[in-house]
């Protein structure tokens, strides 16, 4: 009995686990969550639905498609540097102007009636000949805002004002920037001359004196960076007495700065003295800032007579020639540039030269 009994026991155990075991994948099933595996895979094959019946189609046309605008890509690529070495790296652009013994404007003359010397070289031919009276202006007016010029500078904003008055029109542009011991913008390019008027009444003097800091940085960030569509006439109007005290860079290395940017800087001189009838000792660094960049000193002793001074820089301005040429060499140094007229009557006003490209590497 005792052995049945066990016997017995045994078989309900073995039928007790056999009726656990399938409790076992349920719970497998439960713990895998199939269901939110489903979804994703019911979303994938609604993607390609659509993508599948257009590829069958365009798969032909696209592979020529795609090959067509690749190989002119890099052709494109290739030309652009190549385009633009030859047109700003390769020429030297002049402007110059051209006035008779009495400071008369010449404005008739063709390239028959100049040559031209590179680091007294004669250049063979031009590139390029212009004869341009009416080309906008991009015009910049920086007074100077220092201590040194206090006494003058309800003379210079009055200057300046004249001046802006005068000489924008609706195709120009012009800026004001004011320079103690840094230069600030007043006023960025505009034609508006409320808004130039504006920014000339709210300067301030005072500080020090960094007028070759100022030329410098003008010149590189504001004249060189401003991209132009059309020709255009660039020129600086400084109102100063000409005194640095706390600039970084020399004066040679403004003038080069200038020179790059392709400016004429035209200097008024508010120096005291020198509406006396006396040039003072600053003088000479105007004089050879203008000079250096194809442009002029004025001396006047009131606001009156600035008219004559601004009517001779607009005139100018509006009245230039321009010219093109190849560097004999490319040596990456400075070239001294002579334009000679034929007639010996005629005198021409241009900056003193350029920076040839350096050698192709």
């Amino acid at each position: 009995m005792k052995l049945a009994s066990s016997v017995f026991c045994v078989a309900l155990l073995s039928l007790a686990a056999v009726a656990q075991v399938p409790d076992a994948p349920s719970a497998v099933k439960t713990a895998k969550p199939q269901a939110p595996p489903p979804t994703p895979v019911e979303q994938k094959p609604e993607p390609p639905q659509p993508a599948a019946p257009s590829a069958p189609p365009p798969a032909a046309p696209q592979e020529p498609a795609a090959q067509n605008p690749v190989e002119p890509r890099p052709s494109e690529q290739e030309m652009t540097p190549e385009e633009t070495i030859s047109v700003r790296v390769r020429e030297a652009n002049f402007v110059f102007s051209v006035f008779d013994k009495r400071g008369r404007y010449i404005k008739d003359l063709k390239k028959e009636n100049f040559s031209v010397l590179d680091n007294r070289q004669r250049v063979s031919g031009l590139t390029s000949f212009t004869s341009e009276s009416n080309l906008p202006l991009r015009v910049g007016v920086m007074v100077d805002a220092s201590t040194s010029v206090r006494g003058e500078f309800k003379f210079e904003q009055e200057a300046a004002v004249e001046f802006l008055n005068q000489i924008v029109k609706q195709r120009d542009q012009a800026f004001v920037i004011s320079f103690d011991d840094t230069p600030h913008v007043e006023q960025d390019f505009t034609n508006n001359t409320e808004r130039l008027t504006k920014a000339v009444h709210q300067i301030r003097p005072g500080g020090g004196t960094a007028l070759f800091d100022a030329i410098y940085w003008v010149s590189r960030d504001l004249i060189m960076k401003k991209q132009e569509r059309t020709s255009v006439r660039r020129a600086i109007i400084l109102l100063s007495d000409g005194d640095d005290t706390t600039s970084r860079v020399t004066r040679t290395e403004a003038i080069e700065m200038a020179q790059r940017a392709e400016v004429i800087i035209y200097a008024i001189n508010t120096e005291t003295g020198t509406r006396g009838g006396q040039r003072g000792k600053n003088s000479k660094i105007l004089e050879a800032i203008a000079e250096a960049t194809g442009g002029k000193v004025f001396y006047p002793f009131r606001v009156e007579e600035l008219a004559n001074a601004f009517n001779d820089i607009q005139d100018e301005l509006r009245s230039q020639y321009s010219l093109s040429f190849k560097p004999l060499t490319a040596d990456g140094t400075f070239h001294s540039i002579d334009i000679i007229p034929s007639e010996k009557k005629y005198r021409v006003r241009t900056r003193k030269g350029y920076f040839a490209p350096g050698a192709a590497k």
